[in-house]
């Protein structure tokens, strides 16, 4: 009767090399849980990689208007404020990312996720509509903007009450939407 294969060989005697039994022990030490959450962290990372390809994501991390057409539901908006009279004055960034770096890039990364997310999964209200977190950012670029034509308009203290600027300039940016 033949000796039985020892440890290190496989069933037809042949030994597998050195490497590569080290690696199969290293996977069984592990177990199915982390091995698991590594390739579902390894697929989102990959789609999200081709999300951000095939949506030409780069493009938004320019300061270029265009990219925001990039999207068919923004088209509109970008054709309108092409119209509008503040086309030659102010690109999207301007109105619509605080100015400092830090808020800049987070707004970034916060709109272009849910961007994504509700554009890839058609769950957005068509028109397109501005989030309260977006209008303030939108509100205080106006008054950045025109702060000596409002300053007297202007809530004495910082947490009182001031109607939006788009209450009444409703199309001023983004003209007939």
């Amino acid at each position: 009767m033949p000796d039985a294969p020892s440890r290190n060989e496989s069933p037809t005697g042949v030994s597998p090399p050195r490497g590569r039994r080290r690696l199969s022990a290293w996977f069984r030490s592990l177990g199915v849980l982390p091995v698991a959450l590594a390739i579902g962290v390894g697929a989102l990372a990959g789609l999200g990689a081709f999300t951000f390809g095939y949506g030409d994501g780069a493009a938004y991390l320019s300061n270029d208007p265009a990219a925001c057409a990039n999207c068919h539901v923004m088209r509109g908006h970008y054709e309108s404020w092409q119209h509008s009279g503040h086309a030659h004055v102010a690109v999207c960034n301007q109105c619509h990312l605080p100015p400092d770096f830090i808020g800049k890039w987070v707004t970034k990364l916060d709109n272009g996720f849910f961007h994504s997310l509700a554009f890839t999964t058609g769950n957005f209200h068509e028109p397109i509509q501005i989030k309260e977190r977006n209008r303030r950012v939108t509100q205080r670029a106006c008054l950045g903007c025109h702060s000596d034509f409002v300053n007297h308009m202007l809530p004495v203290d910082e947490s009182g009450d001031m109607l939006l600027c788009v209450h009444c300039h409703r199309d001023v940016g983004h003209r007939g939407r």
